[in-house]
């Protein structure tokens, strides 16, 4: 615990409550009266009522249209299946802004449907509901599938043998074993629609506001330092309220699982429902996740002489974007890809210590490192990026000037994911397991090893790609600490979207591109990485 304790301390509570200070602290005395003010005005209820409701919403419609490509991709063997499973997760380390840009194409003015049909979901809630599905469904798909695709069948076809009907076995069996995945799914899901930002500020207009849109408004055009710091504290309430209820709940559902070889439970779809199944999810995956990548690609193409590669080309230029880089903004590949794999390394030793921490060990401290781990996802990215600039700035961590800076930011996030995918498999290792071991007189490092090890190594390594997925596409805070001559892809392509000219946004569009394929290749890899066959990732 000692490991993931310090980091979290320095790195997030530190930063965090030092940046709040400022703001209910302005004149050296507390101004704790501003939050009963702040929380009293109309427009912040709505904010506060909107943000739920619609982080609610996305969550359902997000299990509702997910879940079915989760047993798919866990139980059903097809062609093209690791290369699906690499794309479906290209959306979730897309930069916010980008992706409210891909859907504003679709369903804005002179978008794909605007053209079609004449029908126009810009500045509605059904925008940001579609933009939300887009951006979580691989959580959903992996965190579920992942446990999923070990469940042992033969338990759901025993419960059939003795009497039960197929969904009676389901409900009785399977979705007991599921409830920790999903319900992990489901919290990241609701945090990361919760606080949404760039999708609520590009497709919602000024008719709606999250409490993370309303504290960036509040920070950076108000100036209005005090109700920013009553908003983070009021997001930071709300979100460690839900993930300790989501903690006792997990804890009371969570039972020791027969886990096999994942290669031994997919098959290949027979049967006319199983085929129509398979074909109901692909054809959700085309419309909500390729045909929006899709329109990210052709608007990179789409040059004012037709459609070439000239705006790729214009990425090799330190002048690309009109003075906004000092480096031509293709060297942005190479950044993200080293800080993402820096930020990797440090998510899965810190969260994997963590996770081994609350397995092993009960007690109120546990159980409340077991919320804490999250709290980073639901924390205004904007309020960490300012608190480690006015923070790190002195001896004996002055990083203001280092690179390892960034890395540190990206892992706060990626360690979230890898306590909470590892988490329920390593709960679900029978102890008898681990005490057989060591009646036979195995150290607690071969116990380990030989026990717990092969029967999380995928777990590892889904950890491992949602801990570099995350890195490459993080950006609230990354923005405000990445130095001008070392951005990263997403703070390149937010600073090619801020400047004006129709230029600048197709080598945006171009960048976005490069993003998606660079992501693409990358969990390809990881598909393949095998070192035995119950390392599919």
């Amino acid at each position: 615990m000692a490991v993931p304790v310090a980091f979290f301390a320095v790195f997030f509570a530190y930063p965090v409550t030092a940046i709040v200070g400022r703001g209910l602290k302005p004149d050296g005395v507390w101004g704790l009266g501003r939050i009963g003010e702040v929380l009293a005005r109309p427009e912040i209820r709505e904010v506060l009522w909107f943000t739920t409701w619609q982080a609610l919403a996305s969550t359902a419609l997000t299990l509702l249209i997910a879940l079915p490509g989760a047993y798919v991709f866990a139980r059903f063997d097809f062609p093209g299946k690791q290369l699906l499973r690499a794309v479906v997760t290209v959306p979730f380390v897309l930069p916010t802004v980008v992706v409210g840009t891909a859907f504003l194409a679709l369903v804005g003015r002179g978008g794909f449907l605007d053209e079609l049909w004449g029908v126009r979901l810009d500045t509605t809630v059904w925008a940001i509901l579609l933009a939300h599905v887009f951006f979580n469904y691989a959580v959903v798909v992996r965190t579920v599938g992942g446990l999923w695709a070990q469940l042992d069948p033969r338990q759901e076809e025993a419960a059939r043998v003795l009497g039960a009907g197929r969904f009676a076995a389901w409900r009785r069996v399977t979705l007991p074993a599921l409830a920790p995945a999903v319900a992990a799914a489901a919290l990241m899901v609701f945090l990361f629609t919760f606080t949404s930002f760039g999708v609520v500020q590009i497709l919602g207009g000024p008719g709606f506001a999250t409490l993370e849109v309303e504290i960036y408004r509040q920070t950076a055009q108000f100036l209005a330092l005090p109700t920013a710091a009553v908003l983070t504290l009021t997001q930071f309430a709300a979100v460690g309220a839900i993930l300790a209820v989501h903690a006792w709940t997990v804890r009371r559902r969570e039972t020791a699982l027969r886990l096999v070889d994942p290669a031994q439970t997919a098959r290949r779809p027979h049967g006319a429902g199983q085929w129509a199944l398979l074909g109901g999810v692909l054809l959700s995956v085309l419309l909500l996740i390729l045909l929006p990548l899709g329109v990210l690609v052709e608007r990179s193409l789409d040059t004012p002489g037709g459609h070439g590669l000239d705006y790729y080309r214009a990425l090799g230029s330190v002048d690309a974007g009109g003075g906004a880089f000092l480096v031509a903004p293709l060297e942005a590949i190479g950044n993200s890809l080293r800080y993402a794999l820096v930020a990797t390394v440090i998510a899965l030793v810190v969260g994997g210590l963590a996770a081994a921490a609350l397995t092993r060990r009960a007690g109120r401290l546990v159980r409340g490192l077991d919320a804490l781990l999250m709290l980073p996802l639901g924390v205004s990215a904007v309020t960490v990026g300012f608190g480690f600039l006015i923070t790190l700035d002195k001896p004996p961590l002055d990083l203001r000037t280092s690179w390892i800076l960034v890395p540190l930011a990206q892992a706060l996030v990626g360690v979230p994911f890898v306590v909470r995918t590892m988490l329920p498999v390593l709960r679900a290792v029978d102890g008898r397991l681990r005490e057989a071991a060591a009646v036979l007189g195995a150290s607690p490092l071969r116990v380990w090893r030989e026990v717990d090890l092969p029967l999380v190594r995928r777990a590892l390594l889904v950890a491992a790609g949602f801990a570099f997925a995350v890195s490459l596409g993080e950006f609230g805070a990354t923005v405000f600490i990445a130095r001008p001559d070392r951005p990263t892809l997403p703070v390149a392509v937010a600073r090619l979207l801020g400047r004006a000219g129709e230029l600048n946004y197709g080598q945006a569009m171009a960048l976005s591109t490069l993003l998606m394929a660079v992501c693409a290749v990358s969990l390809l890899l990881l598909e393949r990485i095998r070192t035995d066959r119950s390392g599919e990732f």
